[in-house]
Parts: structure tokens; sequence; C-alpha cells
């Protein structure tokens, strides 16, 4: 009689445990695919009884989408345990990493809401060490699908790896555990971003370049896609006066970035906004005196006004900083040219076209074909100043310059 009892008190509290579940729960909870278990719960989302049933639905599909990574791990460490060539399925190893990272989190939503007394009592906290260990999968998963050329998956697989590296759910990983990414995140976010340009998701892709632009390595690269992406859309005035504000918060954040600096210089120029431009580069210069975007680009905006003087004296002291820029070198001897050219005294001319010949000739030395800047014709005018039409060496320079 004793064991009867016993026996049927067992049976009741198995009935107890499931007789709180709903029949929706019920069916999630019986799928043996996680596309099955993930179709059922979109249907029957409605139908589960509170928060906790969701996230033991969502735990359920973490189950599964485990499962599956950890099959196909499974077999490619046999492989190189026991040096075998069995298959490995790198697509279901790739979408069961991606699919238990998104269950993860949508579990931890709910895991972490209120029970009906009002109390947060979370079930699910071994989702993030085991998610976090198949997250990683992704970056693999996204070079695969690079490599073959399927732009929508390496979005997929990259940007999930980096919109959930934040992700609360992650709140426990060990700082260490964390670390360890930061040795391709940036690269992994650099990638990305181009990706997410050439689908034309410009918000994305900005938010994937300031990710890019912690990592020391990447940070240039990524700010000028941050810059060019942002510069790409403007239509209208006001858009551009938007991007000129944004350019002025960047900048403020880093004084010392000359990329930013030259994007402002040229956004100022572009919009005839004189005064601004100028104090921009007159500030530059009295905080780094040898700041040479800042006097490239004040000699460049003493081109515009015609003032040949003031142009020179800035594009020597930009070359003083970088000797070799052919840019630069073949910029001042234009204004060596037009100085030149407005003198009446002829002795006086062609001292100063002597001085456009210094510089266009070690243009010509340090880049021959032209391929950073063309002095051809440049250099062939200060020749014809200073030697004359019918001489030798400017009939040389005339053939130089095509």
């Amino acid at each position: 009689m004793k064991k009867l009892i016993v026996a049927a008190m067992m049976v009741l509290g198995a009935t107890s445990a499931f007789a709180g579940d709903s029949d929706a729960l019920k069916a999630v909870m019986k799928a043996k695919t996680y596309a099955e278990a993930e179709a059922l719960l979109k249907q029957n989302l409605g139908q589960l009884a509170n928060d906790a049933e969701k996230a033991k639905a969502y735990n359920k599909l973490v189950d599964l989408g485990m499962k599956a990574y950890n099959d196909q791990q499974s077999i490619m460490q046999t492989n190189q345990i026991m040096k075998k060539n069995d298959p490995i399925d790198e697509n279901a190893m790739n979408e069961g990493a991606y699919n238990a990272l998104m269950s993860a989190i949508e579990c931890y939503k709910y895991d972490q809401l209120p029970n009906a007394k009002g109390k947060v009592a979370p079930k699910f906290g071994s989702n993030a060490a085991r998610v976090w260990a198949a997250r990683v999968q992704l970056v693999n998963a996204g070079q695969t699908a690079a490599q073959n050329n399927k732009a929508d998956e390496v979005l997929k697989y990259w940007g999930a790896f980096l919109d959930t590296d934040s992700e609360p759910l992650f709140a426990s990983i060990d700082a260490k555990q964390k670390d360890g990414e930061k040795e391709y995140i940036g690269q992994v976010a650099l990638f990305a971003a181009r990706y997410a340009y050439q689908a034309k998701d410009a918000a994305r892709c900005e938010k994937y370049c300031d990710i890019a632009m912690k990592s020391e390595k990447e940070a240039k690269d990524a700010l000028n896609l941050k810059l060019y992406v942002m510069k790409d859309g403007l239509k209208t005035h006001a858009d551009s006066l938007a991007y000129v504000d944004k350019l002025k918060g960047l900048y403020a954040q880093d004084e010392n970035n000359e990329v930013i600096l030259d994007g402002l210089n040229s956004m100022y120029s572009s919009m005839k906004m004189e005064k601004e431009q100028e104090a921009l580069l007159n500030a530059a210069i009295a905080k780094n005196p040898s700041n040479f975007v800042a006097l490239a680009n004040l000699g460049m905006m003493y081109i515009q006004k015609n003032d040949a003087d003031n142009a020179i004296k800035n594009l020597k002291l930009a070359l003083a900083a970088k000797p070799d820029n052919v840019t630069v070198l073949t910029y001042l001897g234009a204004c060596y040219n037009s100085k030149a050219g407005a003198l009446q005294d002829p002795n006086g001319r062609k001292v100063v076209y002597k001085e456009a010949i210094k510089v266009l000739d070690k243009a010509k030395e340090l880049d021959p074909e032209k391929a950073q800047a063309n002095w051809g014709y440049t250099r062939y005018q200060a020749y014809y100043g200073y030697y004359g039409p019918t001489a030798a060496e400017t009939k040389k320079a005339e053939e130089e310059s095509k």
C-alpha cells in the first residue's frame, strides 16, 4: 500500500511539473529541429502563458541551435585528433551558431522580466557562456560568405557578431575573454562597413565605422569611409550644414585628427564659408605651427583668392613639414609662375621663375609619371618664362610635359 502511495505521488509530481505548461509551449518543447521549433514559436508566441514560458521556449531554440553547431564542431575535432576527413556541414555549423545567438538574446529579454510576484528570477543565465563561444564562428561564417560573393550573408553573420558585442546578455563574460576580440573586431567592423555601404545602408555603415575607429590599426580608414558616406548623402543646403555640424563635433573630440580637419576645411571651402575656413586653419596652425594639412589648405585658400604671396608663404611652410609632397610642390610652382607673370621687371621675373623651376624639377624627380600631380605644363611655363620659347631647355620641358 505504501509503495502504491509513493508511486502515485511520483506520477502526480511528474504530472504537476508539466501542468503549468501551456499547450503552445509543450508543442515547442517537443520539436526536434530548430526550424520546427522556430516556426511553432512564431506561430504561437501570443498563446504562451507568460514571460517565463517565452523565455523557456526561446531557450529551447538555443538548445537546438547549439546542438547543430556542436555536432559539426565535434566532427571537426574528431577529424583533427583522429586524422580523419569526415565531411563537415559548414552551413549547419554557421546557422547553428547564428540561431543560438539570436535566440539567446530573446531568451534573456524575457528571462529578465519580473514574474507574477514582481521578482526577477532568471533561469537561463548559463546561455551567455555557451553562446559566447559559438558567436566567434560568425567571423568565419562571414569570411566564407565574402569568399563566395554572398554579400547578404556577409552582413548577416558579421553584422550579428558586431551588433551583439555589447548585449546585456554578455555582461557576465569575463573581461579577458572579451579582450580576445580586440585583435580582429576592428578589421571585421571595417569590412562589414564596406559591405553595408555597398548595400546602400548608410546608417549601418556609419555604425560599423564607429566600431572600427576604436581600433588603432583601422581607425584612419574607418574615419575616411565614415566621412565619405556622410558626405555622399548630402542633397540639400540643410544637409550640408548638418554635415558641417557633425564634422565640427568630431573635430572638437580630436583636434589632432588631420582627416577631420581636411574634411571640415573642404566643406567650408565648397560652401563659401571663408571666415569659418580661415579661422579653422589659423587655429590649427596656432596649436601646431607644423600642421601640414592646415598649412597646405591655407595656401590653397590664398590661391583661390589670387593672393600669390600668402599662398607661397604657406605652401613653403607646408613643404617644411613634408618636403616630398608632389601636390604641394606643383601648386607652389604654379604660384611662382603667377607671381612672376605679374612682375614688370624682367630680371625680377627670372628670379621668381627660377624658384618655380627648382620646385617643379623636384616634383618631376619625385613623380616622373605624374601619378600624384600633373606638374608637366606648369613646369613648361616656368622654363618658357626663364629660358624663352626657343631655348633647348624649354623645348625639352615641353616634350616632358606631355
